[in-house]
């Protein structure tokens, strides 16, 4: 081998050594680095014998060099195949797939539209998880739009739309803009008066019964023939609030013939009687119906991917009308299914937790037994955690089940490390403690042995959970404690080493004082829990996600002179 094909080996070799060492963050492998380089230069074949001598020294200068020095110097040398293997890996970590025609969009802007009429429950959480996702993905942005414009059925709650908003942040995302459409009825109506120009609407005065018979036999409404004067006159009047709710509407003018009769000349504004609940909206009466008014909002603010339930498909082919005569690019649609939520008794719909909260069935929209974001997150649960989990479910047209064991596994992972351990005793049996020291000195966090140990008195007696107590002459290990045996009712110190638990003969459990202890109302799904704590507890902080050893993880809602609250997260 001449040294001017030495040469090439020896860079080729670093380039791919390097390309090893960076993609799995560890030494490279001369095995690795022999069959690419290999097969990208044929010219080297003939030279197999001498090759892998020469790659062994390269790969041993590079594995000599620090992380940083690796990455930097493959930039160096090869930048190309550096951006093409982390688009790669990047790619790999997506659980999400690509947007349809990203490419063709100068930006990709995307938009939650939430019904304001309530805080939002866990299923909501998907919309918000995936496009803020994309939007990182993409560079781009997206838009919350309040369709707030059916003051009657799906009134709007005046304390939702903040509510909403502070849901978002909690999940981790920050609309680039914030919309409501209350706000835009006059746009609204100056886009239907084009129509009507066009000869694209007529106002209506059938009964739903009656038009209803004839869309569904194929046959115009005796309205649909009006000049485009007449129907300006009597939409002013609908605008003018001079027509009561029922009264008339304005469609929009499709295929009266088309096979699908849900597309058949749609309403596109109506009357609405009960007055909007924000008062710079309350004076309107005549409302656009939703297909109207998103499909002229996601135009007039650019959004380029729009993502809705399977079963609102023929809103996207309503709309396509209405673009029509705009002249307008209709959006990107992706289409998911429902997600299904398991763990909850109540049912996931904002009308029915609303309902059992004006009930007194549940305390609020925190309730634990609420399957509602913000009772996640009074529970200690990560908006991190919710959002892995919706990402898990991807985009499918199917309906999807989301485990909540995935949330609680996610937030485990976040908030296991930071917990600090206690002891908490439901329902305790209380004994005398005969011998031993005078306090067990469980460690704060056992895999992080800096952080010290917690003090548990255990002179004026203990008290342990039922489960726990042990039959008259048996043996249990207190932990942090010791051993002790069963003597009537006092646990008399044993003097076994922690072989005895080593060899599965004694069991290991969770105990507190007697007297110097916390009072603790724990909040779960499943109702109130009381009991008390060790004393060291009472310098948790409000927020602060602790662990109750053998019992799982709470987030401290309140410290009180009587009883401290905290809200059950998971296991």
């Amino acid at each position: 081998m001449d040294d001017e094909l030495r040469a090439r080996v020896e860079e080729e070799a670093e380039k791919h050594a390097l390309l090893n060492a960076v993609k799995y963050d560890s030494d490279a492998d001369v095995g690795a680095v022999m069959g690419p380089l290999m097969g990208e230069n044929p010219d080297f074949r003939p030279h197999g014998d001498e090759i892998p001598g020469v790659v062994g020294g390269v790969v041993g200068r590079v594995n000599d060099l620090p992380p940083d020095e690796k990455r930097a110097r493959l930039e160096e040398l090869a930048p190309e195949e550096l951006a093409e293997m982390e688009a790669e890996e990047e790619a790999d970590d997506r659980t999400l797939p690509d947007l349809p025609n990203a490419d063709d969009y100068e930006e990709v802007r995307m938009r939650a539209a939430p019904n304001p009429n309530g805080p939002w429950h866990i299923g909501h959480a998907r919309m918000p998880a995936v496009i803020g996702t994309y939007k990182e993905i993409y560079d781009g942005s997206f838009v919350v739009r309040f369709d707030d414009t059916d003051p009657e059925t799906k009134r709007p709650d005046l304390d939702a739309y903040d509510a909403i908003l502070e849901d978002i942040d909690y999940l981790g995302f920050e609309p680039d803009e914030v919309i409501r459409a209350s706000d835009r009825v006059e746009t609204y109506y100056d886009h239907a008066r084009e129509v009507i120009e066009m000869g694209g609407a007529y106002t209506c005065s059938c009964s739903g019964e009656a038009f209803s018979e004839l869309k569904n036999a194929g046959e115009p409404c005796p309205h649909r023939d009006k000049d485009a004067e007449t129907t300006r006159e009597e939409f002013e009047a609908m605008v003018d609030g001079e027509l009561s709710s029922g009264e008339m509407v304005l469609r929009i003018k499709t295929d009266i013939e088309h096979k699908n009769p849900a597309l058949r000349d749609w309403v596109a504004f109506r009357m609405i009687d009960t007055p909007h609940p924000r008062e710079e909206a309350s004076e309107y009466r005549c409302w656009p119906m939703l297909d109207f008014q998103s499909g002229v909002d996601d135009h007039l603010t650019g959004v380029t991917h729009i993502i809705r339930g399977i079963d609102l498909q023929d809103s996207a082919k309503r709309q396509r009308f209405l673009y029509d005569y705009f002249g307008w690019q209709y959006p990107e649609v992706v289409h998911w299914g429902h997600v299904q939520v398991d763990a909850y008794d109540v049912k996931m719909s904002t009308s029915t937790i609303k309902e059992k909260i004006d009930a007194g069935e549940l305390d609020g929209w925190d309730d634990p037994r609420a399957p509602t974001i913000k009772s996640l997150r009074r529970r200690g649960i990560r908006g991190s955690a919710i959002v892995d989990a919706m990402l898990e479910l991807g985009t499918s047209t199917s309906d999807v089940d989301l485990s909540m064991s995935a949330i609680y596994a996610n937030n485990r992972d976040i908030v296991d490390d930071e917990a600090a351990r206690y002891f908490l005793v439901r329902e305790g049996e209380r004994f005398a403690v005969e011998g031993g020291p005078e306090a067990g000195h469980p460690a704060i966090h056992p895999d992080h042995e800096d952080r010290g140990d917690r003090t548990v008195p255990a002179a004026d007696g203990v008290v342990v959970e039922p489960a726990d107590v042990p039959e008259e002459g048996e043996r249990v290990w207190l932990k942090g404690f010791g051993c002790v045996r069963r003597e009537d009712d006092s646990l008399v110190h044993t003097d076994d080493a922690i072989e005895a638990v080593r060899s599965g003969d004694v069991d290991v459990v969770h105990w507190a004082p007697a007297e110097d202890n916390v009072p603790v109302r724990m909040r779960t799904m499943d109702g109130d829990v009381t009991g008390v704590a060790e004393p060291d507890f009472a310098d948790s902080k409000v927020d602060d996600v602790v662990q109750f050893e053998r019992i799982g993880f709470a987030r401290v809602d309140s410290q009180g002179p009587d009883e401290s609250v905290v809200y059950w997260a998971h296991e």
